[in-house]
């Protein structure tokens, strides 16, 4: 795979945030980590991320990993998100 291909990783911070009541600033508070480097996770723009993040946000959303990422398919075609230049 191309490295400049996009990933199929999904992120569903968005689900798991209005299921809690939270919102991205609260998380980030919680998380210790910054707003924009949740919304980078959260807009799936992320190359990576640390365990001790996903562990801090499975810890505070009362999830696991699997609740938070998934990954498409092959075969399957990409959904489109938009994407907000914030």
């Amino acid at each position: 795979m191309p490295a400049e291909e996009a990933h199929r990783v999904v992120c569903h911070l968005d689900e798991l945030l209005e299921r809690s009541g939270m919102t991205l600033t609260d998380l980030a508070r919680a998380v210790g980590v910054t707003v924009v480097n949740l919304s980078v996770l959260k807009n799936d723009r992320a190359r990576a991320v640390r365990f001790s993040t996903l562990t801090a946000i499975c810890d505070v959303l009362g999830c696991q990993p699997g609740d938070v990422f998934s990954v498409i398919p092959a075969h399957a075609e990409q959904p489109t998100r938009a994407r907000s230049g914030a």
